[in-house]
């Protein structure tokens, strides 16, 4: 569909690769050992002392957040608090392991997790909270720290979206409990596929060394000698949850650009702020794009717009948008029916639009993609052009 003249579609989300990522692709091939070896170390090497403490690289953020839940000696029939307002991932991952997540409400101007809500639903097998940084943001972050402190609970961030994002002066992953990353595809930075998480606690990290390789005790350092474990023992439940070295290839040189790609992200997304701001009607998370880099650019629709109408109207302009995202509460396997509402999220949920964002959109693209969505909700009734 067209872009203005141009003849192009402006995608939601992409993958953004410099001939450096293919060549680094082709040097594995050439060496012809594309599993977990000498690439996946020097990824992890390079990503410890991105954030000052280890750092242990897996297949996905799904896989990170699975082991690091296990790990922490979360089992059958715990619970854990997390925001409804994230991707299924982040649910699937504890119920994974047994434990049962339970939804909370999020902050409206952020989207991150309410920890006050979230204390009021507190129950004696609560042993957990997963605090989701929304779109690069990670909101009340000292708080949850805080009530978590106070509870005994371990912290297990799902940073999915907040690569290179931070918080107070401090890097995400740097300090905390438990971080955890996703370098898919469309993310901050990408190694294809794979994921990492970022702890000081030395039993969770071996137990993750271990646990990624099928509990297959020490074969972590094999692997990176070049090597396999023939002979060996397997104490814990464990998954093949091991990076590629075709994978960390990727992810080293993103890692190199990581400078870069963040700063077209949180320039886009200023952009973005400068052209909606001042249209009343069209809500705006609550965003420093000096401190964060933002993964998505969510915004919150007028309430009387038809959401699919518009959406259908901008791809025909050639523009694609996305929804982040449908709550885990609203879904058949994580419904609870005697659990207190959360109005914040359930008011919010069906407004959501998510614009393009990606280092390859050009500020000309961003322009574009504003003044098409402005006209659209101008013309249908829903714009407040005067600015409160």
């Amino acid at each position: 569909m067209p872009h203005g003249n141009s003849g192009k579609t402006i995608r939601l989300s992409k993958s953004c690769l410099s001939q450096e990522e293919k060549e680094a692709v082709i040097g594995v091939l050439d060496r012809e050992f594309l599993g977990m070896g000498t690439e996946v170390q020097r990824f992890e090497e390079e990503l410890s002392h991105y954030f000052g403490r280890p750092a242990l690289c897996v297949v996905n953020g799904t896989a990170a957040l699975h082991l690091a839940l296990q790990g922490v000696g979360i089992g059958v029939g715990d619970e854990v608090l997390v925001p409804s307002l994230t991707y299924v991932a982040s649910f699937q991952a504890i119920a994974a392991c047994g434990a049962r997540p339970v939804s909370c409400d999020v902050l409206p101007h952020t989207l991150t997790i309410d920890w006050r809500d979230a204390e009021r639903r507190l129950t004696e097998r609560t042993r957990a909270v997963m605090p989701v940084h929304y779109a690069g943001g990670v909101g009340d972050l000292d708080g949850v720290f805080l009530f978590a402190g106070h509870h005994g609970l371990r912290v297990v961030e799902d940073a999915a979206h907040a690569f290179g994002s931070r918080y107070r002066d401090r890097l995400i992953g740097g300090f905390g409990d438990v971080t955890c990353f996703s370098f898919d595809g469309i993310k901050n930075i990408t190694s294809g596929e794979g994921g990492c998480l970022v702890s000081e606690d030395r039993q969770l990290l071996q137990h993750v060394r271990d646990s990624r390789l099928l509990g297959v005790e020490r074969d972590t350092e094999r692997r990176f000698a070049g090597e396999r474990s023939w002979e060996f023992d397997v104490s814990i439940q464990g998954w093949r949850y091991h990076m590629s070295n075709l994978m960390a290839a990727i992810g080293l040189r993103q890692l190199h650009r990581r400078e870069c790609l963040a700063s077209i992200r949180q320039a886009r997304a200023e952009r973005y702020r400068q052209l909606l701001a001042p249209h009343g009607g069209i809500g705006l998370l609550e965003q420093d794009y000096g401190a964060i880099v933002p993964h998505i650019f969510p915004i919150v629709l007028p309430r009387n717009i038809d959401r699919d109408r518009l959406r259908h109207n901008l791809q025909a302009m050639g523009i694609q948008t996305g929804v982040h995202y449908q709550p885990n509460h609203w879904l058949t396997m994580f419904k609870d029916h005697q659990a207190d509402p959360l109005p914040v999220t359930d008011a919010i949920a069906k407004r959501l639009l998510s614009l393009p964002l990606h280092p390859d959109l050009t500020e000309e693209d961003v322009d574009y993609v504003c003044a098409s969505l402005i006209d659209a909700i101008r013309r249908a009734g829903c714009l407040d052009d005067n600015p409160s």
